[in-house]
Parts: C-alpha cells; structure tokens; sequence
C-alpha cells in the first residue's frame, strides 16, 4: 500500500541550503560543528542516494545544532520524511508529533499530518491479522480530509479511505465467515451485520448479505433469511451472491420470487 511524495516546496527549500547559511550562527560563541547549510545540504544528498539514515541523522543534526536557525523546523519535516522512507514508522509517528504539537501554523502542517497518515497507512497488515495500523490510518487520512479540505493530501487521502474502509470490510468479513466454519452463526451475524451498517459502500456487502442469508437459515428464522435475501435482490439482483441466496432458500423449502 506504499505511497508518498515529497513537496515541491520542501525540495525548493533543499536547494537553497546549497547556497547560504543562516545568518545568525556567527554570533553563536561556541561554534556549532558543521554551519547548518552543510548539515542540511548533507540531508537532501543523502536522500537523493536513498540513504534514508544517514539523512535523517543530518536533519536531526541541523535542529540539534541550529535550534533557532530558519532551517530547524523544515528538517524537523524532512526528518520524519527520511524515517518514513526508511520504514522508520514509530520515529517519524514521534517527530510528526512533536512537529504538530509545537508548530500548528506552519505552512508545512497539511504535509505533516498526511504523512503521519501514511506512517500508518503502511503498516496495514492482510485481513487475518491485527487492524490498529488501519484504524489509526482512517482516522489520521479523515483528519486531513477534516482540517484541509482543498489540499491536494485531501483528495488523496480520500482515495485512500475508501480503500482502507474496504479493507476492514473484509477483515470483518474474514471473522464472520471464521465462525460459519465453527457453526458459531450469532458471532457470525455480528461480523456480517457491522459490514453491512459500517461498510456499506464497499464490495463487500452483497457477500455480506448473502452470509446473512445462510446464518439465519441455519438458525432457524426463515423470516430473517427473506428478509436479507429480498434486500440482496434489490440491490443486487444480478450478482452471483443472490444467485446463492436464492437456491439456498429454495433448497430450504422458502419460497420467494426471484429478482
């Protein structure tokens, strides 16, 4: 699910470290160990490489060392790029907080909380496994749909919760059908139940339905089954998952008219 790209404003801003220095580091009475345009101009070269380590120390360095130089708080952000692209999640999570928290006007907000987004969004496992890096995911990409509407991260943002929100649709879809397997049906309507009132706009649902359709036979409530079936042939009428609907109610002696 990897995804990223770096500003054009923050690769303006590494170009022009290669040309000045900050203007206040000659009045510093102890000299730092490296001007800050070195330090910086480091950080955008090792990056250029894809040495995301290396250029995350320099940028760490530039705030270390020039704590109130123009540069700090811009390699505060390329930092936590740096930790992003080395798959650094937790490093970059912390610095993008830090960045936040401390600096909620700076024009590099917008870019801060997407990325923090896409630290996440990275982490997403497969449908079987633990979904806290999803959730989280959705809710820092809703965050940025929230807070920068007409931000080109919005649009992308939105894209990517749609995906997310299919996604855990079918981590949903994985447990119920885990408990048809085991005959545990009730468990099994919760799962398919919360796909169908959560995720109702992803491709789950007709398989949703349809599982519906199959637990409430197996427990005995053939009203419950129709019920299910005739709002699969509604909305669904020509998927394959009607189809199965239908032939299961027929096979069972519940008689409804075909869609």
């Amino acid at each position: 699910m990897r995804s990223s790209f770096l500003p054009k404003f923050l690769l303006a801003f590494a170009l022009l470290a290669v040309l000045s220095a900050c203007a206040g580091d000659d009045k510093d009475k102890t000299a730092p160990d490296e001007p800050v345009n070195v330090l910086y101009t480091k950080g955008t070269d090792a990056l250029d490489r894809g040495e995301f380590k290396d250029a995350a120390k320099n940028f760490a360095e530039v705030d270390r060392q020039h704590p109130y130089s123009q540069w700090a708080t811009r390699a505060e952000v390329m930092e936590a790029y740096a930790d992003y692209e080395n798959m650094d999640y937790d490093e970059a999570i912390k610095a993008l907080d830090q960045f936040i928290e401390l600096h909620p006007g700076n024009s590099d907000i917008a870019y801060a909380y997407y990325l923090r987004a896409l630290c996440n969004y990275e982490r997403i496992l497969d449908v079987r496994r633990d979904q806290t890096a999803a959730q989280e995911a959705l809710k820092n990409l809703q965050e940025v749909v929230n807070r920068f509407p007409d931000s080109d991260y919005a649009r992308d943002a939105t894209l990517k919760i749609a995906l997310i929100n299919d996604h855990l649709a079918g981590a949903e879809m994985e447990v119920g059908r885990y408990y048809i397997k085991r005959h545990l049906y009730i468990a099994a309507v919760n799962r398919f139940k919360t796909v169908i009132d959560k995720y109702q706009t992803t491709s789950h649902v007709p398989e949703a339905l349809e599982r519906l359709v199959e637990c409430y036979v197996s427990l005995g409530l053939p009203s419950e089954a129709k019920k299910n079936a005739a709002v699969l042939g509604y909305n669904f009428p020509g998927s394959s998952w009607y189809q199965d609907a239908y032939n299961l109610l027929r096979k069972r002696g519940i008689v409804m008219e075909k869609k």
